[in-house]
């Protein structure tokens, strides 16, 4: 048996280098399938299925809540309810009964200085217990511990990450026990986190860890860890051994309910309706927490539309290389029947042809695994990299993922290797053995015209879903955002995180903005405390005086705050009204500029808005002190795909925040002036990009050195970004389409060539009794349209039910977009009208003598 093996295996690589067109055509096809299957599998796993590298995972769960809610949210990715106040997660940590451990995550950037040289870095908030409930160890020193998050600004001690460990210190183990500041603080580096450990929130890249008692030196001039009704931590538990989610839920739900009655009793103002969902129809959810708190789910659709549209091409590519093989079995017909004739067994002959399909799919695989790696590096660089070129995610397969490719290769390879062991099941020998031509049976020659029609029709369902793709991806650049995008250069500044004080923010921005104002090509600045289309979004309800709240109105608005000429820097068309100047400073009347979707909403019109007078907040305590100075045209805010929300612009000088005096339980919010801190700016120039850019970063470091642009880029880019992964779907899309057209025009030209090459005898008769070599070419094109037709005619209903499940992914196109099906219904017959030119040439060009002297 071992011998017959052996045998067999030199045999099929004897024939293969026998046919090297072939057999380099069959490996192309099934590396290029195999690799790209095995590195979007890579990365869906990492992103949607891989369980986090922690002590026993599945034990975990994640919180969230239905319910009504007052206050702040400070949300940075995933269901709102799934975020929750400081004080709420200590009812939770230190009252539940159901529980081993419940830790607090929150995730800021800071400022790093290390030996004189700072560094804008992602960090992680953690209570102390964080590290020992996921059951991390350390790779270097130690991990927080609960004694190291009790007291506020009490212990000043940094996690890093392993990541940042071997990528800043060169896993210098001599940095444990060493200082860092950030934000100008000093805090002791005391341990490094294991190796392959980054977060309890996937798809975040941390550098360091610190203290959730820190909160006030990592996120400066926000503080909250004492404010019920300020929501921005994420909770996850650790269920006690034999604790079911079910029963976990049940024994949390009288705790919920008596912490959020402690909590209803400082809302003030409000409806019976939104107290009820606020209390006794609020509800506590706990979910799967082995994946942790994913700030990645917006990534599902888009990963399974993909995955999807992979497994397609790997059904296309098995189909061909059996079209493939089909066609070269009819030139082996001879070969075997000598083979039957002279004793050979069945199984045996079967056995031979099945080893050569396996030889074809295991150097397929193997190519695949070779290019896998480096296709998921440019997936993962273009999809997840931070603004430092950092990555969550590896691109080295896992065993799991190399189990599944090499089960996907012979999959595949038993695939194609039936058909042809099918038709040798039962040879006719009587004609083969008399070279005779007409050799094979008629249901392998409808097999292989049935497996061009499916790869025809796969081709187009691919490629109508890659051109709705591109065709969004193109909508999205080109969406009128409200302001122009043109010569307008952003970047972000925190001045306290370079160690600045809350009083000393608004002297240093308008230090910078001078600075800015001075450069040669400058033609405006402007900034912000909400930055344009970074999918961030500071809101806020109002009231509006002499008119009555009703159940149900929408009194909420997008709320910036923004420098005097932002709308003017911007270029956002100002409708009626003023554009904010410096004489609207604090002290000053308080003034806001609203859009044209709050004017018309709640004033009928832009006119009959100006003068009307505003309140933050609502209630008998509203203080009715904003006047509406100004109406602009509508502008998108948190990212392109947003729809217009109302909003409601004041200026940075009156920046104003809620504050409770924490000594006063119960006692309400009241507004008291602020001071801005972090600020993205936007300079509008007529200068080239580079160098706009360089005399930018000059005239900020020669303000301070030690302040950090992040996001630093033209607008264009930004919005680039913000697209990206419509842009990788379109990219991913694009390349499945054109990979199965390429496939489905080889299948079709072997079948072609096949089929032509058998009709010889009767292309010769033809040709004798007078046909033309332009008939014999519209006789080959004819079939040609036939397969393709059916093929079409079959899939265009099935392509357009199935882009129905990516109408969320969708852009300003529908999901039967007529212009993108009539492309592409042309592209796939302009691609078999090209694949079937050259069998037609050879068939016009058969000489009838030969053809009849060789029969």
């Amino acid at each position: 048996m071992f011998e017959n093996l052996i045998q067999d295996v030199r045999y099929a690589f004897r024939q293969l280098r026998k046919s090297p067109g072939f057999a380099a055509t069959a490996i192309i096809t099934l590396t290029l399938t195999i690799g790209a299957n095995t590195a979007i599998y890579s990365l869906f796993d990492q992103v949607l299925l891989r369980n986090l590298p922690v002590k026993d995972p599945k034990g975990l769960v994640v919180f969230e809540y239905k319910g009504s809610h007052t206050g702040s949210t400070n949300n940075h990715g995933g269901p709102s309810g799934a975020y929750f106040s400081y004080p709420m997660y200590k009812d939770i940590r230190d009252r539940n009964t159901v529980f081993d451990g419940v830790i607090a995550s929150d995730i800021s950037q800071v400022g790093l200085q290390w030996h004189n040289q700072p560094e804008l870095v992602n960090a992680e908030l953690v209570s102390g217990n964080y590290f020992d409930v996921l059951g991390v160890r350390p790779a270097a020193g130690r991990l927080f511990v609960q004694a190291d998050d009790v007291v506020p600004n009490g212990n000043p001690l940094v996690v890093l990450s392993y990541s940042y460990w071997q990528r800043r210190f060169g896993l210098d183990p001599k940095v444990v026990g060493d200082n860092v500041l950030i934000n100008g603080h000093p805090f002791t580096v005391i341990g490094v986190s294991a190796p392959g450990f980054q977060s309890m929130q996937t798809g975040y890249l941390p550098a360091i860890y610190t203290p959730m008692m820190m909160k006030e030196q990592v996120t400066p001039g926000w503080n909250d860890l004492d404010n019920r009704r300020s929501i921005w931590l994420n909770i996850i538990g650790r269920l006690k051994p034999g604790m079911t989610m079910a029963q976990a839920e049940a024994g949390l739900d009288s705790l919920w309910h008596s912490a959020r009655e402690e909590e209803l009793k400082e809302v003030r103002n409000k409806s019976d309706k939104f107290r009820e969902n606020f209390g006794p129809k609020s509800h506590l959810y706990l979910h799967n927490g082995a994946r942790g708190f994913s700030l990645l789910d917006q990534y599902r659709m888009p990963m399974l539309i993909v995955m999807g549209m992979v497994l397609l091409v790997a059904v296309m590519a098995a189909v061909n290389v059996a079209t493939l093989l089909l066609v070269r079995a009819a030139t082996r017909v001879k070969e075997m029947s000598v083979r039957y004739a002279m004793g050979a067994r069945r199984t045996r002959v079967i056995q031979q042809l099945l080893s050569e399909g396996l030889i074809l799919g295991l150097i397929g695989g193997a190519l695949g695994i070779v290019l896998a790696p480096q296709a998921s590096a440019l997936l993962i660089r273009k999809a997840f990299a931070d603004s430092n070129g950092n990555v969550p995610f590896s691109s080295s397969p896992d065993m799991r993922v190399l189990a599944f490719n090499f089960g996907l290769a012979l999959l595949v390879s038993l695939v194609f290797s039936i058909a042809p062991a099918v038709q040798f099941w039962r040879p006719n020998l009587i004609p083969a053995l008399k070279q005779q031509t007409v050799t094979t049976a008629g249901g392998a020659l409808r097999f292989r015209r049935l497996s061009v029609a499916v790869q025809v029709g796969v081709s187009l369902v691919l490629l109508v879903g890659a051109g709705l793709f591109v065709r969004t991806l193109g909508n999205l650049k080109s969406a009128d955002v409200g302001f122009v995008t043109q010569h307008l250069i952003t970047f972000q500044i925190d001045p306290q995180l370079a160690g600045y004080e809350d009083n000393q923010t608004a002297v240093l921005h308008k230090r910078i903005t001078d600075s800015l104002k001075a450069l040669p090509g400058v033609q405006a600045v402007a900034s912000t405390a909400d930055p344009e289309l970074a999918n961030t979004n500071s809101s806020s309800n109002f009231s509006i005086a002499g008119i009555t709240e009703k159940e149900g109105d929408d009194m909420n608005a997008e709320w910036p705050n923004v420098s005097a000429g932002y709308f003017s820097a911007m270029q956002i068309p100002l409708i009626t009204g003023r554009d904010f100047t410096e004489s609207d400073a604090a002290g000053s009347g308080n003034v806001a500029v609203i859009n044209e979707t709050l004017a018309k909403k709640h004033f009928g019109s832009p006119d009959k808005a100006i003068g009307k007078v505003l309140a933050r907040g609502s209630g008998d305590d509203a203080k009715y002190d904003i006047q509406i100075v100004g109406v602009v045209r509508d502008s998108k805010h948190t990212n392109v795909r947003d729809e217009v929300k109302q909003a409601l612009f004041t200026p940075l000088s009156q920046m104003q925040h809620w504050v409770r005096d924490p000594k006063k339980p119960g006692a309400k919010e009241v507004l008291v002036p602020d001071q801005p801190g972090f600020l993205a700016y936007y300079v509008r120039t007529w200068q080239p990009t580079a160098s706009a850019m360089s005399q930018i970063r000059g005239a900020v470091q020669g303000v301070d050195s030690k302040l950090v642009l992040d996001t630093f880029r033209t607008m264009d880019a930004q919005i680039d970004d913000d697209v990206n992964t419509e842009r990788i779907i379109a990219l991913l899309a694009s390349g499945f389409g054109i990979l199965a057209a390429i496939l489905a025009a080889v299948g079709l030209y072997g079948v072609l060539a096949y089929s032509t090459a058998q009709r010889t005898r009767e292309i010769g008769v033809r040709m004798a009794l007078g046909a033309t070599r332009m008939s014999v070419v519209r006789m080959v094109l004819t079939e040609v349209l036939w397969l393709a037709g059916a093929g079409i005619i079959v899939a265009l209903p099935v392509s357009i039910v199935l882009s129905r499940f990516m109408r969320a992914q969708l852009y300003g196109v529908s999901h039967y977009d007529p212009l993108t099906v009539f492309a592409v219904v042309l592209l796939v017959t302009l691609v078999a009208v090209a694949a079937a030119t050259l069998p037609a040439r050879r068939a016009a060009g058969i000489d009838p003598m030969k053809a009849l002297r060789y029969e």
